[in-house]
């Protein structure tokens, strides 16, 4: 007996090992798909996205999550980048904004072609996956983004864009966000306007993955009702564990398991725990809970890496995917559902969304009607002379006050 104080602390040890082992071997066939990863924004914030600074090399970066090493040392073989410019440059320069971020991503397949693979199919991911490299998609974090136009959408689509995250933490004028359930910010379109309703049809059509994260209630349930193929929230995690208006009730996710959709569990502290501290144990909870209520094929992973101020213990940054694969193994998950966390799950949504396309089917065209959007000294080529647009009432007295204000700030 006197051995047993050493004894079941070396097993804890030893099968510990164990696990981790297991959750290695299965990356090995089976890396990481990552929903969202917000380094382009910090290239932007910390080097003006000027990738040939030395200060930006990329298998060197320091005071980051992500660099090409710890994406190595976590067996992360997808990347959803996102392309993210903030509300405030709604009605400004968002579109610009969003076009280079879009190119500091393309960019850096350009300047690391042994590591990145820009993709832009789940065909392109497996492809990357046999080559050992990095795929690497666009995913466009703001309905702001678009500034309210199809033709906007359809562009950003064919420079890559394989997300549109509907809104981000502002309402657009077609979409309402999450702030609206905490009442910081007032309903405008009551979940999605009809301009919103043409913006997911127009996604089906071209085979742009829907993404609810930062969607309000209303939002989330019109989308999933609406929407011809599953959608995602690329970095989202679960109400029901941890009382925060960006994580996704039990009501929405019954909606996800209906519908085949995908919730990738965020790793920000205040969504995992509702406090400053967490831990991976907390984070593999939501993992746990988003089972049980909607089923393993809804379960994936979006870190939210390079976006959030505060991660739990045990997750500081990319290179730890392993570890919470261990603890999904620990807790019983089988091999096949820790595949679909880590990557199966996606690429079945991935190609669902593949198949409801329909390039052959004629693009939206229909505009937003001009009163919708918000008074800046935005032009209205094409809104006066239109024949088939139906201008709503007050649409000239909006216009008649754009250009007096335009004139005043002369």
């Amino acid at each position: 007996m006197w051995a047993s104080w050493w004894f079941w602390p070396l097993v804890a040890v030893c099968t510990a090992d164990q696990f981790r082992d297991t959750a290695e071997r299965i990356m090995q066939s089976t890396p990481v798909i990552d929903g969202h990863n917000d380094l382009p924004w910090q290239l932007l914030k910390l080097f003006n996205n000027q990738l040939q600074d030395p200060r930006a090399n990329l298998t060197s970066l320091a005071h980051t999550h992500t660099n090409i090493p710890k994406l190595r040392a976590g067996f992360v073989g997808a990347q959803f980048w996102s392309a993210y410019t903030p509300c405030d440059t709604q009605n400004k320069d968002a579109v610009k904004r969003t076009l280079e971020q879009i190119d500091v991503i393309h960019r850096m397949c350009w300047l690391y072609p042994e590591t990145f693979l820009c993709v832009t199919n789940s065909t392109g991911i497996r492809q990357a996956f046999r080559e050992g490299k990095v795929a690497s998609l666009v995913g466009v974090e703001g309905g702001h983004s678009i500034d309210s136009s199809l033709g906007v959408l359809r562009a950003l689509y064919h420079l890559g864009m394989r997300y549109l995250t509907l809104t981000h933490s502002c309402n657009t004028p077609w979409a309402d966000n999450w702030l609206v359930d905490t009442g910081v910010d007032e309903a405008r379109s009551q979940g999605l306007s009809l301009f919103g309703q043409s913006v997911v049809k127009e996604m089906n059509r071209l085979g742009i993955i829907i993404d609810l994260a930062h969607a309000s209630m209303a939002t989330m349930k019109a989308v999933l009702q609406l929407s011809k193929a599953p959608v995602v929230f690329s970095h989202s995690s679960a109400y029901s564990v941890c009382q925060h208006r960006r994580n996704v009730p039990n009501d929405v996710l019954q909606l996800v398991k209906q519908t085949g959709s995908l919730v990738m569990v965020n790793f920000y502290s205040d969504y995992v725990s509702c406090r400053a501290e967490a831990n991976l144990s907390q984070v593999a909870d939501h993992l746990d809970h988003i089972k049980k209520v909607a089923g393993a094929g809804a379960v994936g992973l979006g870190g939210d890496y390079d976006g959030v101020s505060r991660l739990p213990s045990g997750l500081k940054d990319v290179s730890k995917y392993p570890d919470l694969a261990a603890e999904l193994l620990r807790r019983q998950w089988t091999e096949a559902e820790v595949k679909g966390v880590l990557a199966d799950n996606l690429l079945r949504v991935f190609e669902a969304v593949e198949q409801a396309s329909s390039h052959t089917q004629a693009p939206g065209e229909e505009p937003i009607p001009l009163g919708q959007l918000e008074a800046s000294c935005r032009t209205s080529y094409g809104y006066s002379g239109a024949p088939s647009l139906h201008l709503q009432p007050g649409t000239l007295l909006a216009s008649l006050a754009l250009l007096v204000l335009c004139l005043c700030r002369l």
